[in-house]
């Protein structure tokens, strides 16, 4: 983890993207592969001659670089990172920073995986194969507000099935009221041990909460739990803790 300014004028392209708002442009690369991270800043340097790159090899490393609140306008995230399963690195970034855009450079190409990736928050979807313009485009499109997709990549996917669970609300009003406040911290990243401590309560309590609100949200994994109840209004159901 490690933060550089990319300073380099005389190289950049003659229709460089253009950066909203003043001040410097302040971006987080975060990838395990420390090559791919030098590729890919190289690649910024150009398009944007003084931004301020930032660099983190995984999600507590990006978690720590944004906890210092030093302005980054946008974070360029790899999906498949030691250590992280699915979504999960994006929705715990897009969870605890939810004003910071992030934009997927992934080696994932699949339209369903691109699509997925923006429906749990990402601003936009850049495969790792594409060329120094198309990044820039991403890069200056999402920072204008945009949410970027590979023109040849983005088909739309296969439309949903109608769910048949009973409204959220319904169904978070099923927990308990400690399982109300595990559900809190969950949606806040916080991690079983955290919880514990927290509530000063044992590990195996916290894990036997975790799967009723599994069970009783009708969902199957901590990350479906962020993502259904983002947008849940706890002051009207209770769980304001």
């Amino acid at each position: 983890m490690m933060a550089s300014a990319a300073t380099d004028p005389a190289n950049a392209p003659a229709e460089a993207a253009p950066r909203t708002g003043e001040g410097t442009l302040r971006l987080l690369l975060v990838d395990d592969h420390p090559l791919f991270r030098e590729a890919l800043a190289s690649a910024i340097a150009l398009a944007f001659p003084g931004a301020e790159l930032h660099e983190a090899d995984g999600i507590r490393g990006a978690c720590e670089i944004l906890d210092r609140n030093l302005g980054i306008d946008l974070t360029l995230l790899d999906l498949t990172m030691q250590g992280v399963a699915g979504f999960d690195g994006l929705v715990t970034i897009r969870t605890r920073f939810p004003r910071v855009p992030i934009l997927i450079v992934s080696g994932l190409e699949e339209p369903r995986i691109m699509h997925e990736a923006v429906r749990h928050g990402a601003a936009g979807f850049v495969p790792k194969a594409v060329d120094k313009a198309t990044l820039t485009r991403a890069i200056s499109e999402v920072l204008n507000g945009a949410l970027f997709m590979p023109p040849d990549r983005a088909a739309p996917p296969a439309p949903a099935r109608p769910s048949k669970k009973p409204p959220l609300a319904e169904r978070v009003a099923r927990l308990t009221p400690q399982q109300m406040r595990v559900l809190t911290m969950i949606r806040q990243g916080k991690l079983n041990k955290q919880i514990a401590h927290e509530l000063q309560v044992g590990d195996s309590t916290v894990k036997a909460h975790v799967s009723e609100i599994l069970r009783k949200l009708e969902v199957i994994s901590r990350t479906q739990i962020v993502i259904e109840t983002a947008y849940l209004d706890f002051d009207q159901t209770g769980g304001g803790f």
